[in-house]
């Protein structure tokens, strides 16, 4: 949950058209506008959300917060994608999303020295750099280009603001407006390549009140993100449905201090909805594939979707108890295995973190979570 939104790449209707006759104020709430435009403007514009002081870690906890088994099971995975490069002199690690620096922090500080003498590593947020921030970490506001290494974004395109869909009582989708209260109304019928989208993506039954959300700018943020990568390895982790089993309202909500609230747009909560990683995944493969024509571009290998659980046991985080014979020889090493067994346990835990979906795109080496 975290950084910036997507592309300004136009993906058909805009949200900005009322039902009832265009765009204008809508009195004590504010103007009546899409969803993106809303979230966009109380995640990222002045004195949104994730400008404030406190950071992300203020409001929830993610991977990275939980444990810091989770950095250190990426710092596998950079070594991974380092060994399948040939131990480049350069390589990168790109931590997109990256709130106040948790997860880069955590990285660095878990590579072996002779690999993290040779790692560059970027962090890319809006928010201002936080102070006393490892010096070796580049804060910026923008992708870097020609990456080689990895890049990884926790938690980030699920704030990348999209649009909402509501079926009216006639059966037709409409886009859902907002004022800044959190008050909604419907818009005009979704058209254009949002309406190809959703019935790709998320086909709407003709029943009243069903929702979705329209995700073509994750898919644009995701495709260009794997397009920043020359060689090495994109990895993209939220919480994700699939087509087959899309949530009938949707999934659009807010956060604030540690609990989940309805999602009002005015800077004072989280905003977020699950990712249809499956989309991104599609999008990224296709963009890809256009880019293959040229010499310059690695070719990247077929996208692998896996659950967070699956992703950390290959990466040795098992939570798996330490065996009781360790309590007699080294109590307090069993302790802190027991913990760290704890810790582990919350990573993968069904039905939690362990569900939350892990988008893979190879650039140019195999899959470094194959055997």
């Amino acid at each position: 949950m975290r950084s910036h939104g997507g592309g300004d790449a136009d993906h058909g209707a805009g949200g900005q058209g009322t039902a009832g006759g265009g765009h204008g104020a809508g009195g004590d709430g504010g103007t009546w506008r899409g969803w993106r435009a809303a979230a966009q403007d109380a995640l990222y514009g002045p004195g949104g959300f994730y400008r404030r002081p406190e950071g992300p870690a203020g409001h929830f906890r993610t991977s990275v917060h939980a444990s810091p088994l989770f950095a250190g099971a990426v710092a596998r995975l950079l070594c991974r994608v380092d060994e399948a490069l040939g131990r480049p002199a350069a390589l990168d690690f790109v931590d997109v999303g990256a709130g106040r620096g948790e997860l880069v922090t955590g990285v660095l500080a878990a590579l072996p020295a002779e690999v993290a003498a040779r790692t560059r590593a970027y962090a890319v947020e809006l928010a201002d750099r936080p102070a006393g921030l490892d010096p070796r970490v580049e804060w910026r506001a923008d992708l870097p280009e020609d990456v080689t290494g990895l890049l990884f974004a926790n938690e980030w395109l699920d704030n990348v603001p999209v649009e909402v869909a509501e079926v009216d009582a006639t059966g037709v989708p409409r886009l859902v407006l907002v004022r800044d209260d959190g008050t909604e109304r419907l818009g005009e019928p979704v058209a254009g390549a949002q309406a190809r989208w959703l019935a790709r993506w998320w086909p709407l039954p003709a029943e009243e009140g069903t929702r979705a959300e329209i995700g073509l700018p994750r898919d644009a943020a995701w495709a260009s993100a794997v397009a920043a990568v020359r060689r090495g390895l994109a990895v993209a982790v939220d919480y994700a449905h699939a087509r087959e089993a899309r949530p009938p309202f949707g999934t659009l909500t807010g956060f604030r201090a540690g609990r989940e609230t309805p999602p009002v747009p005015d800077g004072s909560c989280d905003i977020t909805a699950h990712v249809a990683l499956d989309a991104c995944a599609e999008a990224a493969a296709a963009s890809s594939a256009a880019r293959a024509a040229t010499a310059a571009d690695a070719q990247a290998s077929a996208p692998l979707l896996l659950t967070q659980r699956a992703a950390l046991r290959a990466l040795g985080v098992t939570g798996a108890r330490p065996p009781l014979a360790l309590a007699s020889t080294d109590p307090a090493g069993y302790v802190r295995a027991l913990a760290g067994a704890g810790e582990a346990a919350e990573l993968t835990a069904p039905g939690g973190l362990g569900d939350f979906g892990w988008l893979l795109h190879p650039v140019g080496i195999a899959d470094p979570l194959g055997e």
